[in-house]
């Protein structure tokens, strides 16, 4: 399941995340983001969700610009 596809306030266990940008997968992974880590969905917005990883908030924007995309599946 995409991270867009998740139901706002469930907790799900990321698998895995998909980005071709190792700064990014870098990035990502200094927020807690990486295959095993628990998220949950707080809410949907236009291009993108507010997702909660280790008591901290992120912004996950999805672009269009697929060098910068990090896909998580659920």
């Amino acid at each position: 399941m995409k991270l867009t596809d998740a139901v706002e306030g469930q907790e799900y266990v990321i698998r895995q995340i998909d980005t071709d940008d190792e700064e990014m997968n870098a990035f990502l992974f200094s927020l807690g983001c990486y295959s095993g880590e628990k998220i949950t969905v707080i809410s949907h917005i236009k291009g993108g969700c507010i997702v909660a990883i280790k008591d901290a908030l992120v912004n996950a924007l999805f672009y269009d610009r697929p060098k910068s995309v990090g896909h998580f599946s659920c």
